[in-house]
C-alpha cells in the first residue's frame, strides 16, 4: 500500500444501498465510506444524505475513490446532485480485467473476487435478504436501519480486505482510466432515452392481437405456423416445395437461430419476411422494456462485460436491444432533440492504423472503402461507382467486413450466399491486397498465445488458453480498441456536460435542445475525432450524425417496413375496441 500512499493523501472506500425499479433512477437508503489510512468510518441514512451538498468524503486528486462497480455508487451521487470524484477506481472491473477470458470460482461479484483471492465473505443468504430489505423501500424500523448500515459497511470491509490483495496486480494510470468511464455511464444510465410511452402503451395493450395479425399476414406465404408455433415440419416442407437449401445442427436438424436465417435471407429474399417475424415474435416482450415514470428507457448498460471491454446492457430492457423497428419508440421531447452520431467505418481504421498496412489505410481515406477495395484487388474498373457496380461492391463489402471477425470460408460463402469456391478467392484476394495486415493480424493471434494474453492500447485484457479460438484473438484488437475510444468519447463529453444518452457499440445518442443540436453534434464529433487519434497514435477517424427533432422519431431504416407494418395493425386492433388510433399520426423519420 506503500504507493498508494506516495500518491494520495486519503484512499476511501465507498458503498451506497439502493432502490431502483426498471426504469427509474436509484432511491438512495444509505451510505458506507471508510477511509482506508486512518480507518475512520462514515455511516449515514437516506434523510442525512439528502441534506448534503457534497460528499462526506474528499474527492479531489489527492483522494482516491474505491469501489466494486462504481457507477451504482456514482447513480447515487447524480441523484443526490454530487459532484463526481477526481481520481476512481473501480475493483470490480479490474477483476474483470484480471480474468476476462479465464474461469472464476464464484462469479465476478464482490463475492467473488474474494473468494478468488481466498478472502471471506458475507453469506449469499444474508446478502439477498439486506438487497431486498433495500429494494422493498422505506419507512425502516430502526433495527432495520441499524442491519442495512450494517450490511452496507460489510461490503465495505470486504473492499478494505481486497484492495491489498488485488493491487499489485493493477496498472494503476490505466486502471484510473477506466475508473473514470464509469463516473461517465452512471451519467448515461441517469439520463436514459426518451420512449414515445403513448405508442408503448398501445403496443403493450394490442401485443398479443398484433402477433396473431403479423402470423397471419405473414404466413399466408409460407404455411408454417400452428397457431403462434412455428412448426419445424410445415418449415421443412415448404422448403422442399421452394427448393431452397438449408444449413442443419450437428444433429442433423434444420438450424433455426437467427444468424442462419440473416445468412439465408440474403441468398434467398423471400424468407427475409419470415426471418424477422420470428425474431420479433422470439425477442419482443414489450412488458421487459425498462421505462422510467419520466418516459425514458434505464437499465444496467453493464460496462466490460464483454471481453472486448463492450457494455452489454439486456436484450429485453435496453431499446437498442431487440429486433431494429422497435427503435421507432425512440422520439424526442418537445423542444429536444436527438442525435445518433457514429464513426464511420470504425474497425477497417483500427485495422489499418494498428497493422500499418498503407493499402488499407488508402482504402479507409477513400469516399467509399468496399469500392476501394474492388478497385485495389482489380476486381472493378478505376472508373466503377456504386451505381455501376453494386453487386461486387455489396461482396467486397462483406468480405472486408467478415475478415474483422476473423470468419473463415465456409461462414464467408454463408454470409455472401455464394460457393465456398467463391468466397475463398475473394479471401485470397484480400490477403493479396492487403499483405500487412494479415501479417499484422497473424502476429498478434501468435503473441497472445504465447504469452498468455492480447491486450488494447490502454491494457484491457483478454487472456488465453490452449483452447482459446483464434478467429476471437484475431478479433479482440479491433473490438478491444474501439471500445477503448468509445470510453474515452464518453468521458470527454459527460464531463463537458453534454447529454449522453448511451453507447450503442460505434455510435453515441446524444440529447440536446432543437437549438442547440447542432453545436452539441460538433463537439460530439470533435470529441470522437480526438479519441480516434489518442488510441490510434494520430490516426483520423470520421464520423456521420444523423439528427432527429421533435415531433419526429428515431428510425432505423432496416426497421422502417415491420414499424410500418406494425403500427398499421395496432391501429387496426385498437379501432377493433372503438379506441380512435391518433398517437401514431406522427411524422418518420428514416
Amino acid at each position: 500500500m506503500r504507493s498508494l500512499s506516495t500518491l494520495y493523501d486519503e484512499v476511501w472506500l465507498v458503498d451506497f444501498e439502493f432502490s431502483a425499479p426498471p426504469g427509474e433512477r436509484p432511491t438512495v437508503v444509505c451510505l458506507v465510506a471508510r477511509e482506508f489510512f486512518s480507518r475512520r468510518l462514515i455511516r449515514l441514512f437516506d434523510d442525512d444524505l439528502v441534506h448534503m451538498e457534497l460528499p462526506p468524503y474528499r474527492i479531489d486528486a489527492r483522494s482516491l475513490f474505491v469501489a466494486y462497480f462504481a457507477s451504482a455508487e456514482f447513480g447515487c451521487h447524480l441523484v443526490l446532485d454530487w459532484p463526481m470524484p477526481s481520481r476512481v477506481l473501480d475493483l470490480y472491473v479490474e477483476f474483470r480485467n484480471l480474468t476476462n477470458g479465464l474461469g472464476t470460482v464464484a462469479g465476478r461479484g464482490l463475492v467473488g473476487a474474494l473468494a478468488h483471492h481466498g478472502l471471506d465473505s458475507i453469506g449469499i443468504d444474508e446478502k439477498t435478504e439486506m438487497r431486498d430489505l433495500a429494494v422493498r423501500g422505506g419507512p425502516y424500523t430502526g433495527h432495520e436501519r441499524v442491519a442495512l448500515l450494517d450490511y452496507c459497511q460489510s461490503d465495505v470491509d470486504a473492499l478494505a480486505r481486497l484492495l491489498p490483495a488485488m493491487l499489485p496486480r493493477i496498472d494503476l494510470p490505466r486502471a484510473l482510466l477506466r475508473g473514470r468511464y464509469m463516473s461517465a455511464v452512471a451519467c448515461m444510465e441517469h439520463n436514459g432515452i426518451p420512449i414515445d410511452t403513448e405508442t408503448l402503451e398501445s403496443f403493450r395493450d394490442s401485443w398479443g392481437n398484433i402477433k396473431s395479425m403479423l402470423i397471419e399476414a405473414i404466413d399466408t406465404n409460407y404455411g408454417v405456423f400452428d397457431g403462434h408455433t412455428f412448426k419445424l415440419d410445415r418449415f421443412a416442407h415448404y422448403l422442399i416445395r421452394n427448393r431452397i437449401p438449408w444449413p442443419r445442427t450437428a444433429t442433423g436438424r434444420l438450424a433455426l437461430d437467427d444468424d442462419t436465417f440473416r445468412q439465408q435471407a440474403r441468398k434467398y429474399p423471400i424468407v427475409s419476411p419470415l426471418r424477422e417475424l420470428r425474431h420479433s415474435l422470439s425477442e419482443m416482450k414489450l412488458e421487459n422494456l425498462a421505462v422510467g415514470s419520466d418516459g425514458r428507457n434505464r437499465c444496467l448498460l453493464p460496462p466490460f462485460q464483454s471481453r472486448t471491454g463492450r457494455n452489454q446492457p439486456s436484450n429485453a430492457k435496453f431499446i437498442f436491444g431487440p429486433s431494429t423497428w422497435l427503435r421507432g419508440l425512440i422520439k424526442p421531447k418537445p423542444g429536444m432533440a436527438l442525435a445518433y452520431v457514429d464513426w464511420s467505418q470504425q474497425e477497417l481504421a483500427i485495422a489499418a492504423a494498428l497493422s500499418g498496412d498503407a493499402a488499407m489505410s488508402e482504402a479507409y481515406q477513400s469516399t467509399d472503402p468496399y469500392l476501394a477495395f474492388a478497385k485495389q484487388a482489380g476486381a472493378v474498373p478505376q472508373s466503377a461507382t456504386k451505381q455501376t457496380h453494386p453487386q461486387e461492391r455489396a461482396q467486397f463489402k462483406i468480405c472486408a467486413l467478415a475478415v474483422q471477425y476473423g470468419m473463415l470460408e465456409v461462414g464467408l460463402s454463408q454470409a455472401l450466399g455464394d460457393t465456398v469456391p467463391f468466397a475463398r478467392n475473394l479471401l485470397r484476394m484480400h490477403k493479396e491486397t492487403y499483405p500487412q495486415f494479415w501479417k499484422w493480424s497473424q502476429q498478434r493471434v501468435d503473441l497472445a498465445m504465447l504469452s498468455g494474453y492480447s491486450q488494447t492500447v490502454f491494457g484491457w485484457r483478454v487472456h488465453t488458453a490452449t483452447d482459446s479460438n483464434p478467429r476471437s484473438l484475431a478479433n479482440f484488437p479491433c473490438q478491444a480498441n474501439g471500445a477503448e475510444m468509445m470510453r474515452l468519447a464518453c468521458c470527454e463529453l459527460t464531463e463537458a456536460g453534454v447529454a449522453v444518452c448511451c453507447p450503442v457499440h460505434d455510435a453515441l445518442l446524444v440529447e440536446a435542445t432543437t437549438d442547440t443540436i447542432d453545436d452539441v453534434v460538433a463537439q460530439t464529433q470533435a470529441a470522437m475525432r480526438r479519441a480516434g487519434r489518442i488510441v490510434l497514435d494520430g490516426f483520423e477517424l470520421e464520423s456521420d450524425a444523423k439528427i432527429v427533432a421533435w415531433a419526429d422519431r428515431y428510425m432505423d431504416e432496416r426497421g422502417a417496413e415491420m414499424w410500418s407494418r406494425v403500427v398499421e395493425l395496432a391501429c387496426k386492433a385498437t379501432s377493433e375496441t372503438g379506441t380512435p388510433c391518433t398517437i401514431f399520426l406522427h411524422t418518420v423519420s428514416n
